[in-house]
């Protein structure tokens, strides 16, 4: 568990932008084309009202949520690596194992009934050459 004993960045906080595609500034919302254009004081108000909303709404939302969300996704991502551990990789295995004698019981039935079918129409197609 080296991962809680790193140091947070808190200037970037999405290192692989896993995240780049959520586009929430006003730019990336709202847009007047040339020709209908509200009054400068309504855009630039709309603006304001915009930006400090999301920003307030995504503090609380962060504050009554964040911590209990971020528990659930660590408890998630710990059942997905112990399924895989104890259980995924294992049974993976053992179907492996166990399907070697059905793989090696297909591969000669295929065999037995294939391979003198391949070599009787390779015999018979060497008969054709090209002059």
């Amino acid at each position: 568990m080296a991962d809680a004993d790193a140091p947070v960045d808190l200037m970037n906080r999405d290192p692989n932008d896993l995240n780049g595609h959520l586009q929430v500034t006003f730019q990336d919302i709202l847009a007047e084309p040339e020709h209908a254009h509200s009054a400068d004081c309504v855009w630039i108000n709309s603006y304001k009202c915009y930006t400090c909303s999301k920003n307030l709404c995504y503090k609380i939302l962060t504050y009554l949520c964040g911590i209990i969300v971020a528990f659930c996704w660590g408890c998630e991502f710990a059942l997905i690596a112990f399924n895989h551990v104890w259980i995924a990789t294992p049974g993976f295995k053992a179907c492996e194992i166990d399907l070697i004698c059905c793989k090696r019981y297909y591969s000669t039935c295929l065999h037995c009934v294939l391979d003198p079918c391949c070599e009787a129409f390779g015999l018979l197609f060497s008969v054709f050459k090209k002059d």
